[in-house]
């Protein structure tokens, strides 16, 4: 089977969630085999789903039969699932029970693990053989484009993921990160791929049964976004007694370098493994990653392509770039490429348009050892009295001498910098303006209640004015 779940001891816990509801090996694929005569073969379905066992079960079977899930969050706003909706017309909808009542009308199919199966009037319409799932751009808000991934892309994302991080069976992950989120359904592949068991869970960290669960459930590893570890830095988090926790993982964008480090050190202190990765949907997820012996010594660096990948940088030329501390956009060769994206339904029926390389927009270089290091993105620069400013790194100027909540925005005439604490608004700015040398009258700063996020924590800049 695609994700092995064939493989291991039937009686094995696959999955448990916080609400007490576990699904063994032989569960999975007792599930997939039902599953096989209810709906046909390369049909399209929106699953709407929750980080809880039912979730799992039920993406894990579509994949098995071939069938093609689009991954949503259960409560996508009403306005973006219609576009999306009158964009694809699936064919079917896989709701969790207590969504339910915001799809009515629909013939319901089948109901199993707290989900119920719907039928759409739409009617089937072609879609390519190896097409495994669809999942929304990170970051997308309102925007019906799609990434396409296939069943080479599952496995070899599986294949890698649990190879860099030393998987085992044993294992217990915490997955905070949501299902729909090419991160947290990385780790569903890594871990069913050896065989290890995930604890899902939908509570907030800041919630005392979240703790509880960590702790009941014997939790080896936890994976996180820099967001997570901003809040579990807030939270005290290195004075808790949690010996069972070996490993540590963060992904999903650039973290402040000084909380990196604060991580790192601690899990060096206490005999732990942390391992700072980077990825993106268009890579289904993980891309690179710094080996957890080089931690403390790189901080900062994402390092070495994962294994059987390789990286490389371009010039604006379009050649290779073979010095190091030479910036240059970043790129990605492996069979984890995904194979394009999706506007509208006729899409579905594309092949591989990438052929397993990736451009991935951002700016990096590599050091005397390999280790490549972001800059930032190609489109997060400002060209302000003629100078080439950075956003990204303006962000982590502010957070290197404040630990607040930043966001830097702007066009080529002023940029514009949101905090969460408006006595810091004449300290922030003094600060750019030193370190970036540029006039008081190129910065803004504006206060704002709270950074516009989403579910995965990324900051949504398509949400603050730049004006």
């Amino acid at each position: 089977m695609i994700l092995n779940i064939d493989k291991w001891n039937a009686n094995a816990v696959a999955a448990k969630d916080s609400y007490g509801q576990s699904l063994s090996y032989g569960d999975l694929v007792r599930f997939s085999h039902e599953l096989k005569d209810v709906l046909p073969q390369r049909a399209l379905v929106f699953a709407m789903v929750r980080n809880n066992v039912g979730g799992i079960a039920w993406i894990t079977a579509f994949m098995e039969n071939k069938v093609v899930p689009l991954i949503l969050s259960g409560q996508t706003e009403s306005e973006l699932f219609a576009q999306l909706y009158d964009k694809y017309l699936p064919q079917y909808l896989c709701v969790c029970e207590q969504d339910l009542d915001r799809y009515t009308g629909l013939e319901q199919v089948y109901k199993s693990y707290g989900y119920v199966l719907l039928l759409t009037p739409n009617k089937a319409y072609p879609v390519y053989s190896e097409l495994s799932h669809l999942l929304p751009t990170s970051g997308s808000t309102g925007s019906p484009k799609l990434v396409r991934h296939s069943y080479e892309n599952i496995q070899a994302a599986a294949l890698n993921i649990s190879t860099f991080f030393h998987l085992q069976p044993s294992d217990r992950a915490l997955m905070v990160l949501p299902l729909y989120y090419t991160m947290g359904l990385s780790m569903m592949f890594s871990h069913f791929y050896v065989g290890a068991t995930l604890l899902i869970t939908d509570l907030n960290m800041t919630d005392r049964k979240f703790w509880a669960f960590i702790k009941e459930e014997k939790a080896t590893s936890l994976t996180g976004v820099p967001y997570s570890f901003e809040i579990l830095n807030l939270m005290r988090f290195f004075r808790m007694d949690l010996p069972d926790l070996k490993l540590l993982t963060q992904g999903g964008g650039k973290m402040p370098k000084e909380l990196n480090l604060k991580f790192a050190e601690h899990c060096r202190e206490h005999g732990m493994r942390w391992i700072a990765t980077y990825g993106q949907s268009e890579g289904t997820a993980r891309m690179a990653y710094l080996p957890s012996e080089w931690a403390i010594a790189k901080v900062g660096s994402i390092g070495l392509a994962v294994p059987n990948g390789q990286l490389s940088l371009l010039d604006e030329e379009g050649n290779v770039i073979t010095k190091s501390f030479v910036e240059g956009e970043m790129c990605y060769r492996g069979k984890n490429v995904t194979m394009g994206y999706a506007y509208k339904k006729e899409d579905l029926a594309l092949g591989d348009e990438r052929n397993g390389f990736l451009r991935t927009g951002d700016l990096a270089y590599f050091d005397e050892d390999g280790c490549y290091y972001i800059v930032g993105r190609k489109g997060r620069f400002l060209k302000l009295f003629g100078m080439r400013i950075g956003l990204d790194e303006c962000e982590q100027i502010i957070k290197a001498k404040f630990p607040i909540p930043c966001a830097c925005v702007g066009t080529d005439e002023k940029m514009v910098v949101y905090i969460t604490e408006a006595d810091k608004t004449k300290d922030v700015k003094d600060e750019l303006v030193t370190k970036t040398h540029l006039v008081a009258s190129a910065i803004e700063v504006r206060e704002i209640a709270e950074l516009p996020k989403s579910d995965a924590g990324k900051i949504l800049y398509s949400q603050l004015d730049n004006k």
